[in-house]
């Protein structure tokens, strides 16, 4: 079945072997075991069996292990091992032990070993609560513990599980301690007082103790609970005298005192009684409640006298010594209560009420009077309350005025409540005469309008619907009636397009708005009021204009035209085919590709260009043409356009001229002695693939320095024709190699063919026929100087280089060949002084050559 399975063995048969060899397995395997961490990342070596068995090896069950048959290698899957879920029953002493079969050798047998899941801190503490209450009495003894039933629990084992804990924010108040059972305990450090702080609010903090620890917090909240031991008292400010009239009816609350009590709940109970000690008389005429502290007449009084009551009240605690306070009571006589206050108006006023504008400065406003029998004599007004009025005394009157500039804003309506104080030491009398003087405050247009945002900005994509509604603006004004009436209105150099409803302040638009055009519109909306002079207050409106891809790609041009050298490198930039679009982000984003085209060409979007991919060859494709596809990344549809591209691949020069005829270097011709001059013998013709100058071929004749004799044959360069150029004579006889080069007009440096055209001048008839073809031993530098490189002998078929070494040879060990070197000097030196008594020889005359200078290579 491959992996080490013989043929013939099937699952079944895998069943009863493990079945049969589990005793087998435990000799084989019992100490083959292997440990990995857990949480390992896909294909990490886990361990290997080669060390245990031969191979191969195949591992019956992959889900967290693969293997490899060959070495035997296993590594972890994609599925990680989290020792917390695949062991969740193991405590943390225990290990998480994961068995895995395999079958191993050749004769595939059945082994099982153990996988020991390593622990790796992955788990933070955790607490069941995110809140531990703690309730703590306020007289515990320094140094209570207090057992914390909220621990934190980490699923990790070994350090990575256990957990250490302390407190942060605890003042000093508390702290932690861990028994040897290792239960947390709440330590109290200080004395607590629930009347001073009633709560502490810490932080308890549990960290594991693995490598890179990791921590967990609950927030422990201590309530201080009470205890019995504040008693009550009485403030202060609790009422030491009263006054009523003598005619106060029945039930009239005369006073109340109250006392306080630090503690809470059923400690702070406090009941309220009379002293003892208190008159027969007072307490006929007064009555206590025990809990609120109400003093109340138990009866209508009718004194026409004077009298002073003492109450002397307790106030009682649970196991506490009860506090005391004394209330004196005054009781008028019925006849001073005829007291009345008159008012002489100057302000504006209807029906007893005041009209006063806003934002005036103080100003008096009414004159006031106390008018009453002789026994109110020292009394006097005052005014009840925090209100903007102030009452002055002048020469037994009082004069009421505003005390600041009145707000209409802030108030409307004012209700000044003038009372009589008794006499000085006297309290106030409960049921004085009192007067409430009503004060109306008109409005003035005091505030401009208050837009709710003195900028606003808003989005709005292009291409909307002419009309549609884009914001509308608020603006409140705290003033009445016209003051506080608003218009809107847009500034005057606002664009037409834009609309305001002067009442409602929604704005509009009445063209679609392009953003290509314009991007963002910044508007100034006035506010108004209607006051006399009105007033305005600004806001701007900011429109941005979304972008729609609403615009293609544009080319710079429609058609592109480069030229481009067919020597450049692949790659080479060819020319920038620059493509915008109006539109921005990702609708303006333009990518472009070559379309329609074979072309060695691609485009560079990062640069903009167009590049070559290969090698050009102008002879064999000189022109290109191809289109380019533009393309945004616009939504929901990508819009796109095309150019047209032409590439002329120019020429270099890089072919040198070929020589079609002569077909070969050892053809020869044969030329009738009765030639005229004039007449053509034969014809050089060559070709360049290159163009213009590079192809414009040119030929040269090349002759040696010195010559005997002028050659009787001309080349014309431009045509390549061969002509003779005189009647040929009796020295003229003989086989003539003509040496030509055919250049090309290629700059800065032209390129060259050479051929040699082999005339043999004979009147016999017979074919001319070469072996092999004449050797050129010359100068290289056939195209720098053509008209003076030398045409060396025809030599043999050995190297010229092996030519010269052996002529040095012979030059050095033989006189004779010296002497004969010399003769032939001379009559080189004697033949140019005869060409120049003859004139100048045309460069394209090719020197003829004498038999004994120029022979094949028979």
């Amino acid at each position: 079945m491959g992996h080490g399975t013989p043929d013939n063995m099937n699952w079944g048969g895998l069943l009863q072997s493990l079945l049969l060899l589990v005793h087998l397995r435990q000799i084989i395997c019992g100490s083959v075991w292997f440990s990995v961490p857990e949480e390992q990342e896909p294909g990490t070596l886990a361990g290997s069996l080669s060390k245990h068995f031969p191979p191969p090896y195949q591992l019956l069950t992959q889900e967290y292990l693969w293997m490899d048959k060959n070495t035997g290698n296993f590594y972890t899957t994609e599925r990680k091992m989290d020792r917390e879920a695949l062991c969740p029953e193991e405590t943390k002493a225990e290990e998480c032990i994961i068995l895995h079969n395999a079958i191993v050798r050749p004769s595939g047998d059945l082994i099982q070993f153990p996988v020991i899941i390593q622990d790796i801190n992955d788990n933070a503490p955790h607490f069941e609560n995110s809140e531990i209450h703690l309730r703590v009495s306020e007289d515990v003894t320094v140094g209570t513990s207090f057992l914390l039933d909220d621990q934190a629990q980490d699923r990790d084992a070994g350090l990575n599980g256990e957990l250490k804990y302390h407190l942060e924010d605890t003042d000093g108040f508390f702290s932690l301690k861990i028994d040897k059972d290792n239960f947390i305990m709440l330590v109290v450090q200080t004395a607590l007082d629930r009347e001073i702080q009633d709560h502490y609010q810490m932080t308890l903090v549990a960290t594991d103790c693995g490598a890179d620890p990791l921590s967990a917090t609950a927030t422990l909240i201590v309530t201080v609970t009470d205890v019995n031991d504040n008693c009550p008292s009485f403030s202060s400010d609790s009422p030491r005298s009263v006054t009523i009239p003598g005619d106060s009816p029945k039930n009239m609350l005369v006073s109340q005192v109250r006392a306080e009590d630090p503690d809470t709940g059923p400690n702070a109970a406090i009941v309220y009684s009379l002293s003892p000690k208190v008159s027969e008389r007072a307490k006929k005429l007064f009555s206590l409640d025990s809990l609120t502290g109400h003093i109340r007449l138990t009866q209508d009084l009718q004194s026409d006298n004077s009298e002073e009551l003492v109450l002397k009240v307790l106030a009682s605690g649970h196991h506490c010594p009860p506090a005391d306070t004394q209330v004196t009571v005054s009781v008028l006589p019925k006849a001073n209560q005829e007291l009345t206050i008159k008012i002489g108006f100057i302000a504006e006023h209807q029906n007893q009420t005041m009209v006063l504008p806003e934002n005036q400065p103080p100003t008096v406003l009414a004159v006031l009077e106390l008018e009453g029998d002789s026994s109110f004599k020292g009394s006097s007004l005052a005014i009840e309350g925090e209100v903007p009025f102030t009452l002055s005394p002048q020469n037994g009157k009082y004069l009421l005025s505003t005390s600041k500039p009145l707000d209409y804003e802030m108030k409307r309506e004012h209700h000044i409540s003038v009372v009589v104080h008794g006499r000085p030491g006297e309290a106030f009398v409960i049921i004085p005469s009192r007067h409430v003087i009503r004060v109306l405050v008109a409005d003035v247009n005091d505030n401009a309008p208050q837009f709710l945002q003195s900028h606003y900005q808003l989005e709005v994509g292009e291409n909307n619907q002419p009309g549609i509604p884009l914001l509308q603006v608020s603006a409140s004004d705290a003033d009445s009636g016209h003051n506080g009436r608003v218009t809107y209105s847009l500034d005057k150099h606002t664009s037409t397009i834009f609309n305001i409803d002067s009442v409602t302040g929604q704005l509009s638009v009445s063209a679609s708005l392009d953003r290509e055009q314009q991007g963002i519109y910044n508007l100034t909306v006035f506010a108004q009021d209607s006051g006399s002079p009105p007033l305005e207050s600004v806001t701007t409106v900011s429109i941005r204009v979304l972008d729609q891809n609403d615009n293609a790609p544009v080319f710079l041009t429609p058609h592109f035209i480069f030229f481009i050298p067919e020597n450049v490198p692949p790659f080479a930039q060819v020319g920038r085919v620059g493509v915008t679009d109006p539109d921005e982000g990702e609708n303006g984003n333009t990518e472009l590709h070559v379309v329609n085209s074979s072309g060695p060409f691609v485009v560079d979007n990062t640069q903009g260009t167009l590049r070559t991919t290969t090698d050009l060859d102008r002879e064999t494709e000189d022109r290109y043409e191809l289109y380019l596809l533009a393309s945004d990344h616009g939504h929901p549809v990508a819009l796109t356009s095309t150019a047209r591209v032409t590439i002329f691949v120019e020429d270099i020069n890089d072919n040198q001229p070929k020589v079609i005829l002569p077909s070969s270097n050892s053809s020869c011709l044969t030329v009738s002695p009765s030639a005229i001059a004039g007449t053509m013998v034969t014809k050089i013709y060559a070709i360049d693939e290159d163009s213009g100058m590079n192809s414009e071929i040119t030929y040269t004749a090349v002759a040696p320095e010195l010559v005997q004799n002028s050659s009787p044959f001309q080349v014309d360069s431009r045509s390549g024709n061969i002509t003779l150029a005189q009647q040929l004579v009796q020295k003229d006889l003989g086989m003539h190699h003509l040496f030509i080069v055919v250049r090309d007009g290629g700059k800065p440096a032209p390129l060259y063919s050479t051929v040699w055209v082999n005339l043999l001048v004979s009147d016999s008839g017979e074919p001319c026929h070469l072996d092999r073809a004449p050797t050129w031993t010359g100068t290289p530098d056939l195209v720098q100087s053509p008209s003076r490189a030398s045409i060396c002998e025809l030599e043999t078929p050995r190297s010229a280089q092996l030519t010269l070494l052996a002529g040095l040879g012979l030059m050095l060990t033989s006189t004779c060949l010296l002497a004969a070197t010399v003769v032939l000097y001379l009559k080189q030196r004697r033949s140019r002084l005869q060409q120049k008594n003859r004139g100048h020889i045309d460069e394209n005359r090719i020197p003829f050559r004498l038999k004994d200078k120029y022979h094949s290579d028979d």
